[in-house]
């Protein structure tokens, strides 16, 4: 990263994985493998399944914020199965919205995320809004024109104040969970242009504020890659965030950065 002042997130999105015993302790050994001289530099984000929150907040100690994977945007109501963010209070700083894989599996649309986003921001909830395209169309040349369309409509009418502390995470679909990735300058292009979207809703010290992270098969070999890049600010992990060994050196990549 240049000099910016932007602090570096990482987060950790576990997904459907760990019982509640399980989350404990991986909280715990992720929390012990990231120093806390690292952890000053680096906001370290963890997002385990809504029932291991109690849980993984005991094991963490205050050491690492807390995110939710998902939420509805009502407070409250008849939604059988949902997630209010009432709820997540408690427990919560931040909460991932968009997921590729909400939007694939569960038809989530562009609207619904906005909605998400408004009511996460009502109730000082953080959200980390995730954005990406498919292998066909990155190959039909409709990235940045899908992406930027997808930052639009979750994010309209957000004033600027909140759009300074929006964490946009960029995810190629083709890439998550695949072990393929972008390069680190592709990357980055894509970033740069979702910030210039974000400055076209705000204005340009919102857009530089806002931080963007990229996502899709991040792991410790090639986190420095897209850490390195100058509109890159952080990275959502899946797989490599259930070792903590792993996680614990792409947070040591970004606290080098």
């Amino acid at each position: 990263m240049t000099g910016s002042a932007r602090i570096p997130i990482i987060a950790a999105n576990w997904k459907m994985h760990t019982t509640p015993g399980q989350a404990r302790d991986l909280a715990a050994e992720t929390v012990a493998a990231i120093p806390a001289h690292i952890r000053a530099k680096v906001e370290v984000v963890l997002c385990p399944p809504f029932i291991a929150l109690d849980g993984v907040r005991a094991a963490v100690e205050g050491a690492i914020p807390l995110g939710a994977q998902n939420m509805h945007w009502e407070a409250q109501g008849a939604f059988t199965g949902e997630i209010s963010p009432t709820m997540l209070v408690p427990w919560c700083q931040y909460v991932i919205l968009g997921h590729s894989e909400r939007r694939q599996y569960f038809g989530e649309t562009n609207e619904q995320v906005h909605r998400k986003v408004r009511a996460a921001f009502a109730h000082n909830l953080t959200p980390i809004v995730c954005v990406g395209e498919s292998l066909a169309q990155r190959e039909a040349g409709e990235t940045h024109a899908w992406v930027a369309l997808q930052v639009r409509e979750a994010l309209h009418g957000i004033p600027r104040e909140q759009l300074a502390t929006v964490v946009l995470a960029y995810e190629p679909i083709w890439a998550i969970g695949t072990g393929k990735t972008a390069s680190g300058p592709d990357a980055n292009a894509v970033a740069a242009m979702i910030r210039e979207v974000v400055a076209s809703i705000g204005d340009a010290s919102a857009a530089q504020a806002a931080r963007i992270q990229y996502g899709g098969s991040v792991n410790g070999a090639n986190a420095a890659e897209f850490l390195s890049q100058p509109d890159i600010d952080g990275a959502l992990v899946g797989g490599a965030s259930l070792k903590p060994e792993e996680f614990a050196r792409i947070v040591g990549a970004a606290a080098n950065q």
